[in-house]
């Protein structure tokens, strides 16, 4: 696997980095491993990963790897592998970890601008299990 979240200081801050900007969409995730299968909500999306709604009883934990189904208008499927690098009470963060050849081109459709775009980030306050 490689690391395709990428973080990056702002001029004279050592709280705050920026991140690819995330695109809030709504759609539903199938999320499978190893025989584990949970249905959640997509929060956002970005060119590097995912926050996805925590199903209740989840019990997956960072550095996971899950492979994620996930369906935009009916007709563009994302179906990449991605590994947990946050869990908070209500969200799990993921960055892609593997995304299939036939997988980027629609994705990156997808996000757009978002897909080139860096906002300000601080992980001030989060909480992780």
């Amino acid at each position: 696997m490689f690391d395709v979240v990428g973080e990056y200081k702002l001029e004279g801050s050592v709280e705050n980095h920026v991140r690819h900007a995330r695109m809030v969409r709504q759609t539903a995730v199938l999320m499978s491993r190893r025989g584990d299968v949970w249905q959640t909500d997509l929060a956002d999306i970005s060119a590097t990963g995912v926050r996805l709604s925590r199903p209740s009883e989840w019990h997956g934990r960072a550095g996971d790897v899950w492979v994620l189904d996930m369906l935009f208008n009916d007709d563009v499927n994302v179906h990449v592998m991605a590994e947990v690098v946050r869990v908070t009470t209500d969200h799990i963060a993921l960055a892609f970890a593997r995304i299939p050849e036939d997988v980027q081109a629609p994705l990156w459709n997808l996000l757009g601008g978002y897909a080139d775009t860096l906002e300000p980030w601080s992980d001030r306050g989060a909480v992780c299990e």
